[in-house]
């Protein structure tokens, strides 16, 4: 808590158009005054002549800032300040008064107070107090979208490289795509990029300064996944201690709701709503939160067949389904081989400390004539295997295949088969390399284990 006044300055000319503030303040004209000076600054301004009043707008609304007399009639600032932050609250709090003394401010910032000011000020004292606290509060949520991030990434291409007809024309839908607010429905197959996809789509559009917030649908258990997306009031505090979302966290930013088939068919209502009023309501709360987030998903099924299925509801679909984008699998570019191998050596051999690996024509020639069930991100995964050893593993692709003796090249590719048989020949030989363990198996694939399980079962194996 900053409790030295502030030098007087020009008036910030920063907007936060995404910022909600609430001023509770007993006197009209304070009240007034402080409204006018933040409106034409935020998205919006509510008002509260009391602790009591500001209460029952905390319930049905939620704040990035709050501007907070001590002296109020019932309940002083700090005693419900007190009360915010047991319940959860985090926004952030400027605390103002006409009196105070060291004793003050100590109670101030054991309660919770983010900032202090004292009566009367000036519209830049006001305006400064509530750049840095809004601010602070957009700092604290890029961390924790950068960690949680960090935490759940997967090995991915990193780039949409190439120079194939189909890669320059996905490069050019995003572009053509990124401009609008529309949500976007990317489809393909595991491995194709559909996250970098995603991210190309934020960083192209007008929301690029907001967060790009992704999250793997089939990675949480169905009784996390509403809590995780719309938050959550936490048992033990009267249904009140908010735990925010991740639609919140992503706000007047992207959210990436990667393999949306595997969305339970409740949950699936729940997000149409969503899609539908831009409101969503965490689990075990009655209060409805705004948000302004545009929505990309992906899925590597068919959508149209698991409608027909009865495993996806029709609605939703051709909600999602507004602009849609089908990511190539790699067997349909192979051309573009040569390029992504050179772009994982020169990004993979510096992350791992290890001395770039060179192919010759027939190494790159062979990659070319396996189908790469796993796609762009099996191909990444082989060269980082490669780097490691210092050489191509070509034994990865082929079970059975040796090297042969002659300055480290690949032996002889055999002819390539069909899709099918390839893909099972591959899966069984990344499964034998990693004693069966499905888990790692499913990571070095690309694939989720649930995928990997059904493919085995479909085979008859255990």
């Amino acid at each position: 808590m900053d409790l030295v006044e502030r030098p007087v300055a020009d008036p910030p000319p920063q907007r936060w158009p995404l910022a909600t503030v609430l001023v509770v303040d007993d006197e009209p004209g304070m009240r007034n005054f402080i409204e006018k000076s933040l409106a034409p600054r935020v998205a919006q301004v509510f008002s509260a002549e009391s602790a009591e009043a500001a209460d029952e707008l905390v319930r049905k609304h939620r704040f990035d800032l709050v501007v907070l007399d001590i002296a109020l009639p019932g309940r002083s600032g700090i005693e419900w300040l007190r009360d915010l932050r047991e319940r959860g609250h985090a926004f952030e709090v400027v605390l103002i008064t006409a009196f105070a003394d060291l004793d003050t401010a100590i109670e101030a910032l054991r309660a919770g107070a983010n900032d202090f000011i004292l009566k009367p000020f000036r519209v830049t004292q006001i305006l400064n107090a509530v750049q840095h606290g809004l601010e602070r509060a957009l700092l604290r949520r890029e961390n924790w979208v950068l960690r949680r991030t960090l935490s759940q990434r997967t090995p991915a291409a990193d780039g949409l490289v190439g120079q194939s007809i189909a890669i320059k024309g996905l490069q050019a839908a995003i572009q053509r795509v990124a401009g609008v607010g529309s949500t976007v429905l990317l489809c393909g197959e595991s491995g194709t990029g559909k996250e970098l996809a995603a991210l190309a789509l934020h960083r192209n559009s007008p929301r690029s300064a907001g967060p790009f917030v992704p999250v793997n649908c089939a990675t949480l258990s169905p009784e996390l996944i509403e809590s995780e997306l719309f938050g959550q009031a936490q048992a033990g505090s009267g249904g009140r201690k908010l735990r925010d979302g991740l639609f919140v966290y992503a706000q007047g930013g992207t959210l990436f709701l990667d393999e949306i088939g595997e969305l339970p068919m409740a949950l699936q209502a729940t997000l149409l709503r969503v899609l539908e009023d831009r409101r969503i309501r965490p689990v075990g709360s009655e209060q409805q939160i705004p948000v302004d987030v545009r929505i990309v998903a992906a899925t590597n099924r068919r959508l149209a067949d698991e409608v027909a299925a009865g495993r996806f509801r029709k609605d939703l679909y051709y909600r999602l389904q507004v602009v849609e984008i089908n990511l190539p699998p790699l067997r349909s570019h192979k051309e573009d081989i040569p390029d992504l191998v050179e772009h994982f050596v020169a990004t993979l051999a510096p992350q791992l400390g290890v001395p770039p690996i060179e192919l010759g024509a027939d190494e790159l020639g062979y990659l070319q004539q396996y189908d790469w069930p796993g796609n762009v991100r099996e191909l990444r995964n082989l060269i980082e295997r490669s780097l490691i050893l210092g050489a191509l593993n070509v034994s990865a692709l082929y079970p059975g295949l040796g090297r042969s003796t002659h300055g480290g090249r690949a032996a002889p590719a055999p002819a390539t088969t069909d899709l099918h048989t390839m893909e099972k020949l591959h899966i069984l030989a990344v499964l034998d390399s990693v004693e069966g363990d499905k888990t790692r198996a499913a990571q070095l694939l690309g694939i989720s284990r649930r995928t990997l399980e059904r493919r085995v079962a479909e085979w008859g194996l255990n």
